[in-house]
């Protein structure tokens, strides 16, 4: 199924939001949707003005659309300027009923719009940045010192010779062991040779891993990270096995461990807080939609259904398509636009690293 256009996909949000709320349509941007704990319909949208195929156009609504439209002359919508409003809200309705009769409500993408504008509104809307002292913040930073260090870093480059069907385990490490002794004769051509020979999806980055922490990087074997911390940069390892397969690898560059202040990492302090109260907040709201909620799960077809391993990206860092974010970041993303700046402002979300502080 096709996602909808940015528009169709709004009315839908409005008027579904509304719906399960036991109210009707809201604004064209979703502006008035029924909240939980919400008044009546009637009293949301104002006086009824028009019905379009039994969905209800209030006066609130209208009055919202008629402020956003700047009149041709004079500070008053003149009455065909007020018509053009009301025709274009009718036309809002009919495709909103158009697309439910269609079932485009059941598009996935559609509903995590959907769930992500109802986050926002209901459980979101009242975090702010200034809802933080200094002095929280402070404490946050002197609790947990260790996340706000951009921890040693290394440059690594990697050729990966794999052991196959075709190519035992003797002659991979054959393959390995010349390729290391070009190398020695001439340590410039490592690029060269990492696209030529190497296995891994660093091949097309001429075998540039990236600067990888200690603490290791998805998808790369542990001892090539174990290795590589026990070179010094231009220095080309001997070849040696992972799960992978025989390796030499060599590092490029280091990056010294840097611990930075509270003033200096304030703003992602104030990410991280922020997102721990986000997800408190949605903890608790999804908790009380799940009380008396009628959930059955057949944990018996779940664990039936196979699933294929994840592709690794050939771009590291690079997420599948469709693949959801961390539930962190989903919070903070719901709540941009109610913070106001405070120190760094709003930027990625906390679950990404003091690195980001660093430049990195």
């Amino acid at each position: 199924m096709r996602l909808l256009s940015p528009t169709l996909g709004v009315l839908l949000l409005g008027g579904l939001l509304a719906a399960c709320n036991g109210g009707t349509t809201g604004s064209a941007g979703g502006e008035g949707a029924t909240t939980a704990g919400a008044e009546t319909a009637a009293a949301d949208i104002g006086e009824t003005i028009a019905t379009v195929n039994g969905v209800k156009i209030g006066s609130k609504e209208f009055e919202e659309a008629a402020a956003r439209k700047t009149p041709e002359s004079g500070d008053a919508l003149s009455a065909a300027e007020k018509q053009e409003v009301i025709d274009r809200l009718v036309e809002e309705k009919l495709l909103y009923k158009a697309a439910l009769e269609k079932g485009l409500d059941k598009d996935p993408k559609v509903q995590k719009v959907m769930v992500n504008t109802l986050l926002r509104e209901v459980v979101y809307a009242n975090v702010r940045n200034s809802d933080f002292t200094d002095e929280q913040l402070q404490a946050y930073y002197e609790a947990h010192k260790d996340e706000f260090v951009v921890p040693e870093k290394v440059q690594i480059k990697r050729i990966l010779i794999k052991v196959t069907d075709a190519r035992p385990d003797d002659a991979a490490k054959a393959e390995a062991e010349r390729i290391r002794a070009e190398l020695v004769k001439n340590p410039d051509s490592f690029k060269d040779l990492a696209g030529q020979h190497s296995e891994d999806p660093y091949r097309r980055r001429g075998g540039d891993v990236g600067f990888v922490a200690a603490t290791g990087k998805p998808g790369l074997d542990e001892e090539v990270v174990a290795k590589a911390f026990t070179l010094q940069v231009g220095e080309i390892s001997e070849v040696f096995k992972s799960a992978d397969g025989y390796n030499v690898i060599t590092v490029a560059n280091k990056r010294e461990r840097v611990e930075r202040t509270f003033q200096q990492m304030k703003g992602s302090v104030l990410r991280k807080v922020k997102n721990d109260k986000l997800k408190e907040l949605y903890d608790g709201y999804v908790a009380t939609l799940k009380t008396g909620a009628k959930i059955e799960v057949d944990q018996a077809k779940v664990d039936a259904i196979e699933i294929a391993p994840a592709r690794r990206p050939l771009t590291p860092g690079l997420t599948m398509e469709g693949a959801p974010a961390p539930a962190g970041l989903e919070a903070t993303e719901a709540a941009e636009g109610h913070g106001d700046a405070h120190g760094a402002g709003e930027a990625p979300s906390a679950g990404e690293g003091a690195g980001d502080e660093a430049g990195e």
